[in-house]
């Protein structure tokens, strides 16, 4: 299939949508901005698609946290067809917004045997909206299976725009295991030849200091995979960096080519080339 069909899921107070579609379809993709409502009423129609992306914003006004209103709609109403897509070998990715949806509603991450999700997202350690550019390091290789949007992917630099930001573990065993299944592919980083780099990373309790971990995520985690390698929730917004204008120091530097967040999207793309 030479051009794969994006489900964009939107739902009220979702504001990334239009960047995302646009995004995929630079990358080679059609894209279709669907308001959940929708997909309530015909839950088949997302059969029709190969990747679903649930873009970054803020659903339902962040309410009661983070995700936690359209997670509860995906969990409770549309479980059995979203299953049905995950098990036909297709994408799923949640960017932002997107990513506290699938963690909290159990798409991304099994809940344990008692009905608990792992992990979430809370609170950022600053108590504010941080927006601000990171780089970052992919973890993915030696997983049992790749994980397809950082195929090829070693570092990169990408934008945060989040008050709940911060991954939190339920507790240390459940880190060492996500850890060792090779779910904690994206993690914050230093720049590139940064001093004394492993020094501030060994500081405290080993997270990276503010600004270089934005948000206190423990281990640093940007980004979690699921086992599979076909769902993908990170905090940073690929969709921001497809063009090399859009990085901050792009009359000073020479940007990527092609730029982060646009391969993130080709990879998705070529997937099912």
């Amino acid at each position: 299939m030479a051009s794969p069909r994006v489900f964009i899921l939107r739902a009220p107070g979702t504001n990334c949508d239009w960047e995302t579609a646009y995004a995929f379809e630079r990358a080679g993709a059609q894209a279709d901005r669907v308001h959940v409502r929708r997909l309530l009423e015909s839950p088949a129609m997302l059969r029709d698609y190969q990747i679903l992306c649930i873009p970054g914003g803020f659903s339902y006004g962040d309410d009661i946290a983070a995700g936690r209103i359209l997670a509860v709609q995906l969990r409770r109403r549309l479980g059995a067809v979203l299953e049905e897509f995950h098990a036909g070998d297709k994408l799923i990715l949640g960017i932002c917004n997107g990513f506290q949806v699938l963690l909290k509603a159990g798409l991304l991450l099994p809940p344990d045997e008692d009905g608990i999700v792992p992990a979430t997202l809370t609170w950022n350690d600053s108590g504010r909206y941080e927006d601000r550019w990171v780089h970052l390091e992919s973890r993915a290789a030696g997983r049992p299976r790749p994980c397809v949007f950082l195929d090829g992917i070693d570092r990169m630099e990408l934008p945060v725009a989040h008050a709940e930001g911060k991954f939190v573990p339920r507790d240390a065993a459940t880190l060492s295991r996500l850890e060792a299944g090779g779910h904690l592919v994206l993690r914050y980083a230093t720049p590139p030849h940064t001093r004394c780099s492993k020094t501030l990373q060994a500081a405290g309790d080993g997270i990276l200091p503010f600004p270089f971990n934005p948000n206190g995520s423990v281990a640093d985690v940007a980004g979690v995979c699921d086992a599979s390698g076909r769902v993908l929730g990170l905090m940073p917004h690929p969709e921001r960096f497809i063009d090399a204008v859009h990085h901050p120091r792009w009359t000073r530097e020479t940007p990527p080519d092609p730029p982060s967040g646009l391969r993130i999207f080709r990879n998705a793309v070529r997937y099912f080339a």
